[in-house]
């Protein structure tokens, strides 16, 4: 059971870091079109989706299922790798929510902040997910 809840944990991971790297990639293109413009709505659709379709029910399965493994693993959260990892996931999670703010201020016509902004977010989840890869598979600190 727990390798069957470890596969699936890496496929929602996969499939939420996906999102949450494609996610910034459109809102950079997206922040520079017209308000109301036919590619403001292609845009709008497509992070909609992304966020409610595909990012929003895999980062809640993966987070569900990254603890049930640490339960049944007998992982202890005293560990410092479990700890680091744990602090990267909640990042993620905080990515997650800011990106989920501004699909809802596109959305409405709002631009919250410049193109450079989405430039720079982008790369905030490849730093959180290099650092949970390191502790997951090298477990520094133990």
């Amino acid at each position: 059971m727990y390798l069957w809840l470890k596969a699936f944990h890496v496929v929602a991971v996969i499939s939420w870091m996906a999102g949450l790297l494609y996610l910034p990639r459109l809102m950079v293109y997206h922040s520079v079109v017209d308000v109301g413009s036919d590619s403001d709505a292609t845009f709008r659709v497509m992070e909609r989706r992304l966020l409610n379709a595909i990012m929003t029910p895999a980062g809640i399965v993966a987070v569900l299922s990254g603890l049930a493994l640490v339960h049944l693993g007998g992982w202890s959260f005293g560990d410092v790798w479990l700890a680091v990892k744990l602090f990267c996931v909640a990042g993620l999670v905080a990515s997650h929510w800011v990106l989920r703010t501004h699909v809802l201020a596109f959305a409405k016509g709002v631009r919250l902040r410049p193109q450079a902004f989405y430039r720079i977010i982008n790369e905030v989840p490849t730093m959180l997910m290099i650092i949970i890869v390191i502790c997951v598979v090298v477990k520094p600190f133990s």
